[in-house]
């Protein structure tokens, strides 16, 4: 008789492994915003990766447009620091292999600080001036390059400014 132990346990390593590279494009994903590195943004999209931040008053496009128009929107802000939470990771299924396509639900807290003369010093820095929060729906698929985003839409659910 087979010893299918050992293939169960490489398999439940594959996913663990599959849901730590989820878990680190996600973060990425944030890093990249709140750096304000758009080419690492770019770089964790599929080519025909898009991005939806109609419900947060933006646009949807394809990753390098809408990369542009969150420096230009984003420029107005000295610090942001997205707080990604609740990560629900579902895996699917493309050409019948499991596991090369990825559902991401994650709850998320933005808080932001306006670009002011007064904070334009780090020992200056204060509370944000602007919050705001809801929910990221990425769409991944595995490529030769690793798992890349092919979509994400972020849906709004609050925002407060604090000043």
């Amino acid at each position: 008789m087979p010893n299918t132990r050992a293939m169960t346990q490489r398999v439940e390593l594959a996913a663990v492994m599959d849901r730590l590279a989820v878990d680190g494009l996600v973060t990425d994903y944030a890093v990249a915003v709140d750096d304000g590195d758009w080419t690492a943004y770019r770089e964790l999209f599929t080519s025909d990766g898009r991005a939806d931040y109609r419900s947060a008053g933006g646009i949807e496009g394809d990753a390098g447009n809408v990369a542009s128009w969150l420096a230009e929107t984003l420029r107005v802000f000295a610090m942001r620091q997205h707080l990604i939470v609740n990560r629900q990771v579902r895996f699917g299924v493309l050409e019948q292999d499991t596991g090369d396509t990825a559902q991401v639900q994650a709850d998320y807290v933005n808080p932001m600080r306006l670009a002011t003369a007064e904070h334009d010093d780090a020992a200056a820095a204060g509370a944000p001036d602007f919050v705001c929060g809801g929910r990221y729906s990425f769409g991944l698929l595995r490529t030769d390059d690793g798992w890349r985003v092919r979509e994400v839409v972020v849906r709004e659910k609050w925002r407060r400014l604090t000043g």
